[in-house]
């Protein structure tokens, strides 16, 4: 079994926003070549992974893309503004650490006029926002931090309580996880379906990488892999209830704000965890969206579904995820492609 932990590492370590993704799409196409029997790119920069049969197609997509900010301007004092890549809570950004293309590392910091200690942090807006990277002017702030350069989240990937992993970027590199673990659950195993494991870009700035990857690939059904909120921590998240708890295995999503999964690939996954004893969870995300939207309304319409990874903290730099429901995502991945179409 592969080591979740050491993979989310060696994703991390290299993993670029949305629209920069090269880096992780170059070492999950090394990673993936021993399971399956072609690997290649595209125009975009989605990684391809075929298991060829001789049944129907069916496409696996998870985003390889995370979140970031990209620098749009550097004041006279070398303090660094930012516009966000993908969706980010000002007000938690404040006082993070974050690390440049470069390598240098840096601090958000909010404007003094912006007084969040007096007024709060409610009304913080990003643009109240910049980044302290220690530099003495404006040119050598222009040197490691040019206009147009990204910014990730600097934070560690460490062991919790129990099965628990803390990181940032579980989402989406552990659904990329996940797919590999399903790869190598199939390596030896003979399919009816033709198995494209699709790592798509660009999920976080509007499902963009999917559809292309879709209209390629013409699946006769797709399921997608992204993580989900849970509904097991303090206090419910802008009001909103949901039965997914931590630790409890894989969800089966019935829809979120951007889709209504179909009823047939519902089933197919239902049917693939009871057969095989995996446990999963039923699962209705009342915010948020998933490539499942963008592979479902691809060319005349496709059958669409989702396997997601409950997670807490979801776009923040400690995301904490579990990696039993990890491992049995991918188990569930697995078990879902050798069921014939």
């Amino acid at each position: 079994m592969l080591n979740i932990l050491e993979l989310q590492k060696q994703l991390v370590e290299v993993a670029l926003p949305s629209g920069f993704e090269k880096p992780q799409g170059k070492l999950l196409a090394e990673l993936a070549k021993p399971y399956v029997d072609e690997v290649f790119s595209d125009a975009l920069g989605n990684v391809y992974c075929h298991k060829k049969g001789p049944g129907k197609r069916m496409m696996f997509p998870a985003h390889m893309d995370v979140i970031g900010m990209m620098i749009t301007f550097v004041d006279d004092k070398g303090f660094l503004r930012f516009e966000p890549i993908g969706g980010h809570s000002p007000a938690g950004l404040i006082g993070i650490t974050v690390r440049l293309e470069s390598g240098v590392r840096g601090t958000i910091r909010a404007d003094a006029a912006a007084d969040v200690y007096k007024h709060g942090f409610g009304d913080v807006d990003v643009h109240d926002l910049y980044i302290d990277i220690g530099a003495e002017s404006k040119d050598e702030a222009e040197e490691l931090a040019p206009i147009g350069s990204v910014c990730m989240f600097d934070a560690p990937t460490t062991m919790g309580v129990g099965n628990t992993m803390i990181s940032p970027y579980t989402d989406d590199l552990c659904g990329c996880i996940a797919l590999l673990i399903a790869m190598e659950e199939l390596k030896d195993t003979p399919v009816e379906n033709d198995l494209w494991f699709v790592f798509t870009v660009q999920e976080e700035v509007g499902l963009r990488g999917a559809k292309p990857a879709a209209w390629d690939v013409q699946p006769h059904m797709g399921i997608a892999v992204d993580v989900t909120r849970t509904g097991d921590t303090s206090g419910e998240i802008d009001g909103q209830r949901m039965q997914v708890v931590l630790g409890k295995g894989p969800t089966v999503k019935i829809k979120d704000s951007s889709v209504q999964c179909n009823p047939q690939v519902i089933e197919h996954l239902r049917k693939a965890a009871k057969e095989n004893k995996i446990p999963y969870q039923d699962e209705i995300l009342l915010a948020g969206g998933t490539d499942t939207a963008a592979v479902q309304k691809t060319r005349a319409g496709i059958l669409s579904g989702c396997v997601s990874i409950p997670c807490r903290n979801i776009h923040a730099p400690a995301e904490i995820v579990d990696l039993k429901d990890v491992e049995n995502v991918g188990k569930l991945l697995a078990a879902a492609a050798k069921i014939a179409l």
